[in-house]
Protein backbone atom coordinates (compact mmCIF):
# COMPACT_ATOMS: atom_id res chain seq x y z
CA UNK A 1 0.00 0.00 0.00
CA UNK A 2 1.54 3.52 -0.54
CA UNK A 3 1.12 5.47 2.46
CA UNK A 4 3.13 8.25 0.98
CA UNK A 5 1.29 8.93 -1.37
CA UNK A 6 -1.75 9.38 0.22
CA UNK A 7 -0.26 11.47 2.79
CA UNK A 8 1.44 13.61 0.74
CA UNK A 9 -1.93 14.64 -0.87
CA UNK A 10 -3.81 15.03 2.55
CA UNK A 11 -0.48 16.76 4.15
CA UNK A 12 -0.39 19.29 0.60
CA UNK A 13 -4.31 20.29 0.96
CA UNK A 14 -3.77 20.64 4.39
CA UNK A 15 -1.13 23.12 4.43
CA UNK A 16 -1.93 25.01 0.86
CA UNK A 17 -5.73 25.04 1.54
CA UNK A 18 -7.21 24.33 4.60
CA UNK A 19 -5.16 26.60 6.71
CA UNK A 20 -4.34 29.70 4.51
CA UNK A 21 -8.65 29.86 3.35
CA UNK A 22 -9.10 30.39 6.86
CA UNK A 23 -6.16 32.43 8.35
CA UNK A 24 -6.81 34.72 5.26
CA UNK A 25 -10.24 35.24 5.80
CA UNK A 26 -11.42 34.41 9.41
CA UNK A 27 -9.39 36.64 12.07
CA UNK A 28 -12.17 39.94 12.82
CA UNK A 29 -9.77 42.63 13.39
CA UNK A 30 -12.58 44.91 13.79
CA UNK A 31 -14.55 43.14 16.24
CA UNK A 32 -12.21 40.57 17.60
CA UNK A 33 -12.97 36.53 17.06
CA UNK A 34 -13.49 34.79 13.84
CA UNK A 35 -15.85 35.16 10.88
CA UNK A 36 -16.74 31.59 9.53
CA UNK A 37 -19.58 32.60 6.97
CA UNK A 38 -18.30 31.98 3.48
CA UNK A 39 -20.29 31.27 0.29
CA UNK A 40 -19.26 28.88 -2.28
CA UNK A 41 -16.29 31.15 -3.38
CA UNK A 42 -15.17 32.04 -0.23
CA UNK A 43 -16.82 35.07 0.24
CA UNK A 44 -18.24 36.66 3.50
CA UNK A 45 -21.76 36.32 3.26
CA UNK A 46 -22.77 38.76 5.80
CA UNK A 47 -23.66 36.53 9.02
CA UNK A 48 -21.64 37.94 11.90
CA UNK A 49 -23.11 35.36 14.52
CA UNK A 50 -20.66 34.09 16.65
CA UNK A 51 -21.18 30.82 18.27
CA UNK A 52 -19.36 29.35 20.74
CA UNK A 53 -18.87 26.06 19.11
CA UNK A 54 -17.25 27.22 16.19
CA UNK A 55 -15.24 30.22 17.85
CA UNK A 56 -13.51 27.67 20.04
CA UNK A 57 -13.14 24.80 17.14
CA UNK A 58 -11.03 27.68 15.73
CA UNK A 59 -8.93 28.53 18.57
CA UNK A 60 -8.40 24.72 18.56
CA UNK A 61 -7.68 24.80 14.77
CA UNK A 62 -5.25 27.63 14.81
CA UNK A 63 -3.78 25.27 17.95
CA UNK A 64 -4.11 21.90 17.10
CA UNK A 65 -2.96 22.23 13.23
CA UNK A 66 0.39 24.40 13.73
CA UNK A 67 2.91 21.38 13.30
CA UNK A 68 1.27 21.50 9.68
CA UNK A 69 1.32 24.99 8.56
CA UNK A 70 4.01 25.95 6.39
CA UNK A 71 6.82 28.08 7.94
CA UNK A 72 5.61 31.50 6.90
CA UNK A 73 2.54 30.70 8.26
CA UNK A 74 3.41 29.42 11.68
CA UNK A 75 3.64 33.26 13.29
CA UNK A 76 0.18 33.79 12.02
CA UNK A 77 -1.11 30.88 13.25
CA UNK A 78 -0.03 31.62 16.98
CA UNK A 79 -1.13 35.18 16.35
CA UNK A 80 -5.04 33.87 15.51
CA UNK A 81 -5.24 31.36 18.51
CA UNK A 82 -4.54 34.27 20.85
CA UNK A 83 -6.19 36.52 18.91
CA UNK A 84 -9.51 34.02 19.87
CA UNK A 85 -8.53 33.39 23.26
CA UNK A 86 -8.72 36.81 24.18
CA UNK A 87 -12.72 36.98 22.52
CA UNK A 88 -13.23 34.30 24.67
CA UNK A 89 -12.01 35.17 27.65
CA UNK A 90 -13.33 38.88 27.27
CA UNK A 91 -16.27 38.55 25.33
CA UNK A 92 -17.93 35.13 25.32
CA UNK A 93 -17.03 34.63 29.47
CA UNK A 94 -20.05 35.80 31.38
CA UNK A 95 -18.38 37.30 34.45
CA UNK A 96 -21.45 37.16 36.89
CA UNK A 97 -22.42 33.60 36.44
CA UNK A 98 -19.33 32.03 35.03
CA UNK A 99 -19.34 29.71 31.94
CA UNK A 100 -19.67 30.72 28.12
CA UNK A 101 -22.24 32.47 26.20
CA UNK A 102 -24.18 29.98 23.41
CA UNK A 103 -24.29 33.16 20.86
CA UNK A 104 -22.59 36.75 20.22
CA UNK A 105 -23.59 39.08 17.56
CA UNK A 106 -20.45 40.06 15.42
CA UNK A 107 -19.37 43.12 18.11
CA UNK A 108 -19.30 40.80 20.92
CA UNK A 109 -22.68 41.78 22.31
CA UNK A 110 -24.59 38.84 23.74
CA UNK A 111 -27.03 36.98 21.40
CA UNK A 112 -28.11 33.70 23.28
CA UNK A 113 -26.84 34.00 26.88
CA UNK A 114 -28.04 29.83 27.33
CA UNK A 115 -24.98 27.82 28.47
CA UNK A 116 -24.75 24.75 27.01
CA UNK A 117 -23.48 22.15 27.80
CA UNK A 118 -22.10 21.39 24.19
CA UNK A 119 -20.76 24.63 24.07
CA UNK A 120 -19.17 24.63 27.02
CA UNK A 121 -17.17 21.20 25.92
CA UNK A 122 -15.82 22.68 23.21
CA UNK A 123 -13.99 26.20 25.00
CA UNK A 124 -12.73 23.74 27.37
CA UNK A 125 -10.88 21.50 24.39
CA UNK A 126 -9.71 24.71 22.99
CA UNK A 127 -8.39 25.75 25.52
CA UNK A 128 -7.03 23.09 26.88
CA UNK A 129 -5.28 22.49 23.08
CA UNK A 130 -4.16 26.04 23.00
CA UNK A 131 -1.92 25.14 25.98
CA UNK A 132 -0.32 22.11 25.26
CA UNK A 133 0.40 23.70 21.88
CA UNK A 134 1.49 27.52 22.96
CA UNK A 135 1.98 27.22 26.68
CA UNK A 136 -0.44 29.42 26.92
CA UNK A 137 -1.11 29.94 30.58
CA UNK A 138 -4.62 32.15 30.32
CA UNK A 139 -5.99 29.54 28.09
CA UNK A 140 -5.26 26.68 30.99
CA UNK A 141 -6.97 28.57 33.25
CA UNK A 142 -10.05 29.66 31.51
CA UNK A 143 -10.40 25.50 30.74
CA UNK A 144 -10.34 24.39 34.10
CA UNK A 145 -12.69 27.17 34.98
CA UNK A 146 -14.97 26.46 32.35
CA UNK A 147 -14.53 22.36 33.46
CA UNK A 148 -15.04 23.54 36.59
CA UNK A 149 -18.54 25.53 36.38
CA UNK A 150 -19.37 22.82 34.23
CA UNK A 151 -19.16 20.04 36.65
CA UNK A 152 -20.65 22.07 39.31
CA UNK A 153 -23.78 23.17 37.84
CA UNK A 154 -24.56 20.71 34.55
CA UNK A 155 -23.73 17.74 36.04
CA UNK A 156 -26.46 15.07 37.07
CA UNK A 157 -24.94 14.19 39.80
CA UNK A 158 -27.88 11.65 40.93
CA UNK A 159 -28.16 9.65 37.73
CA UNK A 160 -25.29 10.12 36.03
CA UNK A 161 -24.06 12.09 32.59
CA UNK A 162 -24.59 15.80 32.00
CA UNK A 163 -27.94 18.01 31.38
CA UNK A 164 -27.35 19.62 28.22
CA UNK A 165 -29.47 22.84 27.64
CA UNK A 166 -28.87 25.02 30.48
CA UNK A 167 -29.71 29.01 31.17
CA UNK A 168 -27.52 31.85 31.80
CA UNK A 169 -27.77 31.48 35.22
CA UNK A 170 -27.34 27.67 35.00
CA UNK A 171 -30.89 26.75 35.76
CA UNK A 172 -32.23 23.69 33.47
CA UNK A 173 -33.83 24.90 30.72
CA UNK A 174 -37.69 23.82 30.59
CA UNK A 175 -38.93 20.40 29.89
CA UNK A 176 -40.56 19.25 26.57
CA UNK A 177 -39.47 21.69 23.62
CA UNK A 178 -36.82 23.57 25.60
CA UNK A 179 -35.29 19.82 26.12
CA UNK A 180 -34.40 20.34 29.42
CA UNK A 181 -35.47 16.62 29.66
CA UNK A 182 -33.48 14.98 26.89
CA UNK A 183 -29.62 13.83 27.19
CA UNK A 184 -28.07 12.76 23.79
CA UNK A 185 -25.28 10.57 22.99
CA UNK A 186 -24.02 13.62 20.51
CA UNK A 187 -23.20 16.26 23.59
CA UNK A 188 -21.65 13.23 25.75
CA UNK A 189 -19.31 11.96 22.75
CA UNK A 190 -17.91 15.58 22.52
CA UNK A 191 -17.53 15.92 26.05
CA UNK A 192 -15.32 12.88 25.83
CA UNK A 193 -13.27 14.62 23.19
CA UNK A 194 -12.76 17.87 25.41
CA UNK A 195 -12.20 15.97 29.02
CA UNK A 196 -9.52 14.05 26.79
CA UNK A 197 -7.42 16.66 25.82
CA UNK A 198 -8.18 18.58 29.23
CA UNK A 199 -6.65 15.53 31.19
CA UNK A 200 -3.66 15.31 29.13
CA UNK A 201 -3.03 19.44 29.08
CA UNK A 202 -2.91 18.90 32.96
CA UNK A 203 -2.51 15.45 33.93
CA UNK A 204 -5.07 15.89 36.94
CA UNK A 205 -7.20 13.62 38.44
CA UNK A 206 -10.09 14.96 38.32
CA UNK A 207 -10.24 15.37 34.42
CA UNK A 208 -8.76 12.13 33.80
CA UNK A 209 -11.95 10.63 36.17
CA UNK A 210 -14.26 12.93 34.67
CA UNK A 211 -12.95 11.10 31.29
CA UNK A 212 -13.49 7.98 32.62
CA UNK A 213 -16.99 8.54 33.68
CA UNK A 214 -18.15 9.95 30.46
CA UNK A 215 -16.46 7.02 28.52
CA UNK A 216 -17.84 4.35 30.51
CA UNK A 217 -21.32 5.87 30.60
CA UNK A 218 -21.27 6.45 26.91
CA UNK A 219 -20.56 2.40 26.80
CA UNK A 220 -23.07 1.58 29.65
CA UNK A 221 -26.05 3.59 27.90
CA UNK A 222 -25.48 5.21 24.64
CA UNK A 223 -24.39 2.80 22.47
CA UNK A 224 -25.83 -1.03 20.86
CA UNK A 225 -22.75 -3.03 22.30
CA UNK A 226 -24.36 -5.90 20.18
CA UNK A 227 -24.94 -4.41 16.99
CA UNK A 228 -22.34 -1.49 16.95
CA UNK A 229 -24.26 1.48 16.78
CA UNK A 230 -25.01 4.94 19.08
CA UNK A 231 -28.49 5.65 20.15
CA UNK A 232 -29.72 9.12 19.68
CA UNK A 233 -31.27 10.58 22.56
CA UNK A 234 -32.72 10.03 26.02
CA UNK A 235 -34.40 10.61 29.12
CA UNK A 236 -32.50 11.81 32.12
CA UNK A 237 -32.68 8.32 33.24
CA UNK A 238 -31.20 7.15 30.24
CA UNK A 239 -34.40 5.57 28.95
CA UNK A 240 -34.30 5.74 24.96
CA UNK A 241 -36.61 8.22 23.59
CA UNK A 242 -37.81 9.05 20.04
CA UNK A 243 -35.32 11.56 18.30
CA UNK A 244 -36.45 15.11 17.98
CA UNK A 245 -34.79 18.74 16.92
CA UNK A 246 -33.25 19.80 19.82
CA UNK A 247 -32.96 23.74 19.69
CA UNK A 248 -29.93 25.24 19.13
CA UNK A 249 -28.20 22.15 17.72
CA UNK A 250 -26.71 21.13 14.21
CA UNK A 251 -29.61 19.02 13.65
CA UNK A 252 -31.96 21.76 14.25
CA UNK A 253 -30.51 24.35 12.27
CA UNK A 254 -28.50 22.34 9.37
CA UNK A 255 -29.50 23.19 5.61
CA UNK A 256 -31.10 19.66 4.60
CA UNK A 257 -32.63 18.24 1.44
CA UNK A 258 -33.67 14.88 3.02
CA UNK A 259 -35.09 14.70 6.11
CA UNK A 260 -36.18 11.53 8.48
CA UNK A 261 -39.92 11.80 9.53
CA UNK A 262 -40.54 8.82 11.36
CA UNK A 263 -39.57 8.00 15.00
CA UNK A 264 -37.55 5.34 14.93
CA UNK A 265 -34.64 4.28 15.99
CA UNK A 266 -32.11 6.03 14.24
CA UNK A 267 -28.36 6.51 14.29
CA UNK A 268 -26.04 8.65 12.59
CA UNK A 269 -22.81 6.55 10.69
CA UNK A 270 -20.41 9.87 11.15
CA UNK A 271 -21.16 9.76 14.87
CA UNK A 272 -20.28 5.95 15.58
CA UNK A 273 -17.30 6.56 13.45
CA UNK A 274 -16.48 9.58 15.01
CA UNK A 275 -16.82 7.82 18.09
CA UNK A 276 -14.89 5.15 17.63
CA UNK A 277 -11.47 6.93 17.16
CA UNK A 278 -12.16 9.33 19.86
CA UNK A 279 -12.53 6.75 22.38
CA UNK A 280 -9.60 4.77 21.81
CA UNK A 281 -7.85 8.28 21.96
CA UNK A 282 -9.72 8.75 25.18
CA UNK A 283 -8.47 5.13 26.35
CA UNK A 284 -4.69 5.59 25.17
CA UNK A 285 -4.64 8.81 27.79
CA UNK A 286 -6.24 6.86 30.26
CA UNK A 287 -4.29 3.71 29.32
CA UNK A 288 -6.57 1.63 29.63
CA UNK A 289 -7.81 -0.07 26.80
CA UNK A 290 -8.72 -3.69 26.69
CA UNK A 291 -9.89 -5.71 24.43
CA UNK A 292 -13.41 -5.69 25.12
CA UNK A 293 -13.21 -1.84 24.61
CA UNK A 294 -11.54 -2.32 20.88
CA UNK A 295 -14.42 -4.93 19.88
CA UNK A 296 -16.87 -2.58 20.50
CA UNK A 297 -14.87 0.35 18.56
CA UNK A 298 -14.56 -1.84 15.58
CA UNK A 299 -18.22 -2.93 15.97
CA UNK A 300 -18.74 0.86 15.43
CA UNK A 301 -16.88 0.86 12.03
CA UNK A 302 -17.76 -2.56 10.81
CA UNK A 303 -21.94 -1.40 11.53
CA UNK A 304 -21.55 1.82 9.27
CA UNK A 305 -19.07 -0.11 6.61
CA UNK A 306 -22.38 -2.34 6.30
CA UNK A 307 -25.58 -0.21 6.78
CA UNK A 308 -24.09 3.55 5.97
CA UNK A 309 -21.59 3.13 3.32
CA UNK A 310 -21.79 4.08 -0.39
CA UNK A 311 -19.85 1.52 -1.94
CA UNK A 312 -21.01 2.45 -5.28
CA UNK A 313 -19.45 6.16 -5.01
CA UNK A 314 -17.71 6.42 -1.88
CA UNK A 315 -18.65 8.17 1.22
CA UNK A 316 -20.74 7.62 4.55
CA UNK A 317 -24.47 8.66 4.31
CA UNK A 318 -26.17 10.49 6.71
CA UNK A 319 -28.41 8.76 8.65
CA UNK A 320 -30.48 5.09 8.87
CA UNK A 321 -32.15 2.91 11.19
CA UNK A 322 -29.88 1.01 14.07
CA UNK A 323 -30.76 -2.55 12.84
CA UNK A 324 -31.38 -1.62 9.48
CA UNK A 325 -30.25 0.48 6.19
CA UNK A 326 -29.60 4.02 5.32
CA UNK A 327 -32.80 6.75 5.17
CA UNK A 328 -31.25 9.43 4.53
CA UNK A 329 -28.59 9.49 1.58
CA UNK A 330 -27.36 12.97 1.65
CA UNK A 331 -23.65 13.18 2.54
CA UNK A 332 -22.33 16.11 5.09
CA UNK A 333 -18.83 17.17 5.31
CA UNK A 334 -18.01 16.40 8.59
CA UNK A 335 -19.40 12.95 8.65
CA UNK A 336 -17.14 11.94 5.42
CA UNK A 337 -14.16 13.80 6.92
CA UNK A 338 -14.33 12.59 10.61
CA UNK A 339 -15.39 9.15 8.61
CA UNK A 340 -11.53 9.65 6.88
CA UNK A 341 -10.03 8.98 10.55
CA UNK A 342 -12.43 6.59 12.06
CA UNK A 343 -11.41 4.08 9.05
CA UNK A 344 -8.06 4.73 8.99
CA UNK A 345 -7.56 4.30 13.14
CA UNK A 346 -9.38 1.29 12.72
CA UNK A 347 -7.43 -0.19 10.21
CA UNK A 348 -4.25 1.30 12.75
CA UNK A 349 -5.51 -0.86 15.47
CA UNK A 350 -6.54 -3.98 13.28
CA UNK A 351 -4.38 -4.41 10.17
CA UNK A 352 -7.35 -5.42 8.39
CA UNK A 353 -7.09 -3.71 5.20
CA UNK A 354 -10.88 -3.40 5.06
CA UNK A 355 -10.29 -0.28 7.16
CA UNK A 356 -7.85 1.09 4.77
CA UNK A 357 -10.01 0.05 1.67
CA UNK A 358 -12.92 2.47 3.33
CA UNK A 359 -10.36 5.17 4.26
CA UNK A 360 -8.97 5.47 0.95
CA UNK A 361 -12.52 5.38 -0.96
CA UNK A 362 -14.18 7.79 1.26
CA UNK A 363 -10.97 9.76 0.48
CA UNK A 364 -11.46 9.71 -2.66
CA UNK A 365 -14.70 10.91 -2.24
CA UNK A 366 -13.82 13.82 -0.23
CA UNK A 367 -10.85 14.72 -2.35
CA UNK A 368 -13.16 14.79 -5.54
CA UNK A 369 -16.64 15.94 -4.60
CA UNK A 370 -16.43 17.67 -1.38
CA UNK A 371 -13.16 19.83 -1.36
CA UNK A 372 -13.24 22.96 -3.50
CA UNK A 373 -10.07 22.78 -4.23
CA UNK A 374 -10.22 26.09 -6.15
CA UNK A 375 -11.10 28.06 -3.27
CA UNK A 376 -9.49 25.62 -0.28
CA UNK A 377 -12.29 24.46 1.49
CA UNK A 378 -14.96 21.42 1.68
CA UNK A 379 -18.75 22.00 0.50
CA UNK A 380 -20.94 21.40 3.25
CA UNK A 381 -23.70 18.67 1.76
CA UNK A 382 -23.77 16.77 -1.28
CA UNK A 383 -25.97 14.71 -2.44
CA UNK A 384 -25.45 10.34 -3.35
CA UNK A 385 -23.62 11.13 -6.22
CA UNK A 386 -21.47 13.91 -5.29
CA UNK A 387 -23.40 16.45 -6.77
CA UNK A 388 -23.37 19.58 -4.52
CA UNK A 389 -26.54 20.80 -2.70
CA UNK A 390 -25.61 23.18 -0.05
CA UNK A 391 -22.02 24.39 -1.67
CA UNK A 392 -21.03 26.82 1.16
CA UNK A 393 -17.23 27.11 2.23
CA UNK A 394 -18.55 27.61 6.20
CA UNK A 395 -21.57 29.17 8.47
CA UNK A 396 -21.89 30.32 12.09
CA UNK A 397 -21.21 26.15 12.66
CA UNK A 398 -18.53 25.39 10.03
CA UNK A 399 -15.05 26.11 10.45
CA UNK A 400 -11.55 24.39 10.48
CA UNK A 401 -12.19 21.57 12.56
CA UNK A 402 -13.87 18.77 11.14
CA UNK A 403 -11.52 18.89 7.61
CA UNK A 404 -8.49 20.22 9.17
CA UNK A 405 -8.52 17.36 12.10
CA UNK A 406 -9.30 15.02 9.61
CA UNK A 407 -6.59 15.67 7.64
CA UNK A 408 -4.07 16.09 10.52
CA UNK A 409 -5.10 12.86 12.27
CA UNK A 410 -4.46 11.11 9.58
CA UNK A 411 -1.30 12.38 8.56
CA UNK A 412 -0.26 10.88 12.04
CA UNK A 413 -1.69 7.81 11.18
CA UNK A 414 -0.16 7.06 7.86
CA UNK A 415 3.25 8.39 9.80
CA UNK A 416 3.02 5.46 12.01
CA UNK A 417 1.77 2.99 9.03
CA UNK A 418 5.37 4.15 7.21
CA UNK A 419 7.27 3.74 10.41
CA UNK A 420 6.22 0.05 10.92
CA UNK A 421 6.95 -0.79 7.57
CA UNK A 422 10.66 0.92 8.12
Amino acid sequence: MDFSKVRQELYDTLQKEIIPFWLDRSIDREYGGYITSFDENGVFDGNGIKNIVTQARMVWGFSRLLPFASENDKPRMKAAAEHGVRFLVDKFWDKEFGGYYWLLNRDGSVHDDSKLTYGEGFAIYALAQCYLTYGNKEALEYAEKGFDYLIKYSADTLRGGYFENVERDWTLSSPGAACGDRKSLDIHMHLLEAFTTLAEATGKEIHRRRLWEVYELIVRHMVNAEYGYGYNQFDLEFNKIPAINIPRTWNAERESNEKIDVPTDTTSYGHNVELSWLADAALKVLGTRNDSDQALLIKLLDHALEHGYDWKHGGVFRDGVGTGDALVKDKEWWQNFESLTGFLNGYVMTGDEKYYDAFIRTWDFDNRYFMNHSVGESRQLLAEDGTPIVAAMGNPWKGIYHTGRAFAECIERLDECMAKEG
